[in-house]
């Protein structure tokens, strides 16, 4: 008996802790509540979470199968039965329905995207729901319907279909111009290798040709660095890679040039050794160094030399390609860095445009030059880029 009323008084004990512990966490979910704001605010909190969740899911286009996912969450937002995404093609993406929904969406989409504005159908071919058709509008053509489902249709949700629509057009549209930015680096970088690919590939296997009969080996040689930095510049994965791996590039590219300038060209590198992790554009360090060799050094009768240092400032990873060649005058550079013209230093201005779109208008290329006085070419790449992982690139 004397245990059986120590475990009743234990439970008892527990029992009043497990209450008092509900009633602390009730207090604390009532206070969060409260820091949340009004009634008002919630809901307009838990709407732009909806929409913002959708964002991501438009992105590749309506009739991207994402687009289903989009679907439900304005279907969270709208709060109708039914919520229907239709694409130009056709492609129906509908979350909450049965397929004689789905046809209905079919239908009221021909008939909006016919008129271009926003209808209200009362209980559309025999069913029970009525719905509301909103037109997505991109570059003046209906690009897609956003096509709501609820009894009744009210003014509040005829009015909110037509901010879905818009706001789907919104996205679709942020989509293309991310598709187009893309294109563009690419292009961009199409036409670095193209710049690359003829006056070095000539000069490297002239070189490469003269050593075949004096000097055997050190021709082998030159031909696996030549297979090496090519392997490298035109490789198709990714727009980044690491400081380290183009390094290696430059590494072979100099290489080779040193085999056609002897020792009229100087290379000296001072890399942290912190800075070698550094993201940054692939071959955007390697085309300043041809550069200064094609540029700079070329054009005199006696060499010169590359410099190439790297070093850790804090947020950002400072590269510098330097040559005391023959320089250049300012308004020249100027006016080349401003210029479409496909002449000298084309492998410059690309650079400078593909940093500059990646970093904003501060992270272009800084240069200082004069005539006879040499180049120095500056580039500042942010230490942090979660979204330029070159392995997933």
């Amino acid at each position: 008996m004397t245990g059986s009323v120590v475990l009743a008084a234990a439970l008892g004990v527990v029992g009043g802790i497990v209450l008092t512990v509900l009633l602390l966490l009730a207090r604390r979910l009532a206070r969060g509540n409260a820091d949340l704001g009004s009634a008002a605010e919630q809901a307009s909190y838990g709407a732009m979470h909806q929409a913002s969740l959708a964002a991501r899911h438009l992105r590749a286009g309506l009739s991207s199968p994402d687009v289903v996912r989009a679907a439900r969450h304005f279907r969270a937002l709208l709060g109708g039965t039914a919520v229907a995404i239709v694409g130009a093609d056709g492609a129906v993406a509908i979350d909450g329905a049965d397929d004689a929904l789905e046809a209905s969406a079919t239908r009221i989409a021909e008939r909006v995207r016919e008129s271009g504005r926003r209808q209200v159908f009362p209980h559309p071919e025999g069913e029970e729901l009525e719905a509301v058709g909103a037109p997505i509008v991109i570059d003046g053509q209906v690009a897609g319907v956003v096509v709501a489902f609820a009894a009744p249709v009210r003014a509040a949700l005829v009015r909110a279909a037509g901010e879905v629509a818009d706001w789907c057009a919104a996205q679709v549209e942020l989509g293309e111009l991310d598709a187009s930015r893309t294109a563009l680096a690419e292009a961009e970088l199409r036409s670095l290798r193209a710049q690359i690919s003829p006056h070095f590939i000539y000069n490297a296997l002239t070189a490469i040709a003269s050593f075949i009969h004096a000097d055997p080996e050190r021709a082998r040689d030159l031909v696996l660095e030549f297979a090496d930095f090519t392997r490298y510049s035109f490789r198709r994965q990714g727009e980044f890679t690491t400081l380290a791996e183009e390094l290696q590039s430059i590494h072979s590219y100099l290489t080779l040039e040193r085999a056609r300038f002897g020792d009229r060209l100087e290379v000296t590198l001072r890399i942290a050794p912190e800075t070698l992790a550094t993201v940054i554009p692939f071959l955007s360090v390697q085309p300043l160094v041809e550069n200064g060799v094609r540029h700079g050094l070329e054009p005199g009768e006696g060499g010169g030399t590359i410099r190439i240092e790297a070093r850790d400032d804090g947020t950002h990873t400072e590269i510098t390609v330097e040559d005391d060649g023959v320089g250049m005058d300012p308004e020249s550079l100027r006016t080349l860095l401003t210029s479409n013209d496909d002449g000298a230093h084309v492998g410059l201005r690309n650079v400078d445009t593909r940093l500059r779109q990646m970093y904003g208008s501060e992270g272009g290329l800084a240069v200082e030059t004069n005539s006879g006085a040499g180049t120095l070419v500056r580039m500042r790449i942010p230490k942090s880029q979660p979204l330029h992982d070159p392995e997933r690139d």
